[in-house]
């Protein structure tokens, strides 16, 4: 049984996370950077470490700084949440090298499954339909944008990185696309460190 935890997240996702934590008995550890000082999970949770500036790149995106909290404060457990460093096989793989317990997926099932890109590539190998799509390693704007027109609008542009819903953007024509590539972008990469995307065919009438 874990008797302490830390949670590597923010707002009502750490919240929930800390009310379970406290039903079952197990003492909490926030996180928080420069923004979140007095969010309502740093006063809820039994402990809180201060871990950066607010820009996410610089504080929740940090796994060293994460790791660290979680030692200097005794926790024997890290939980993700979802978004951030949730779905970066890379710190999993971290949390367990530093002897704590990874509360999550293991390292590789991450791997297989954590992008977006390498997911439907898997899919697509084992013969499973998926949604038609741009999934190249080209990610300058106009190559993105060639292949939005080859794809035919509306399309989606989604984070590869992406989870808990950000870094989705619809676009009903040629006209939306730069402004709603880079609004994605910087989603990405504020969220989650990635700012890479592919593009799917919007399917206005799934049924």
């Amino acid at each position: 049984m874990i008797q302490s935890l830390l949670i590597a997240n923010r707002g009502e996702i750490a919240c929930r996370i800390i009310r379970t934590a406290r039903a079952m008995g197990v003492r909490t550890v926030a996180v928080y950077s420069d923004a979140d000082a007095n969010a309502l999970h740093v006063r809820q949770a039994d402990e809180a470490v201060h871990i950066g500036p607010s820009p996410a790149r610089e504080s929740y995106l940090v796994g060293d700084r994460i790791i660290a909290a979680a030692k200097s404060s005794g926790a024997a457990a890290i939980h993700p949440g979802y978004g951030f460093l949730s779905e970066n096989a890379d710190f999993a793989q971290a949390v367990i090298d530093a002897g704590l317990i990874w509360v999550g997926p293991n390292p590789d099932s991450i791997r297989a499954m954590g992008l977006k890109d390498a997911a439907k590539q898997r899919m697509i190998a084992a013969g499973v339909p998926v949604t038609p799509g741009y999934l190249g390693e080209d990610q300058s704007p106009e190559r993105l944008r060639q292949e939005a027109d080859a794809i035919g609008y509306p399309v989606l542009i989604k984070a590869v990185a992406g989870g808990g819903g950000k870094g989705m953007r619809r676009v009903d024509a040629a006209q939306q696309f730069s402004e709603m590539l880079q609004s994605c972008q910087r989603e990405a990469a504020s969220s989650f460190g990635d700012d890479r995307v592919l593009i799917e065919k919007y399917i206005l009438s799934p049924r």
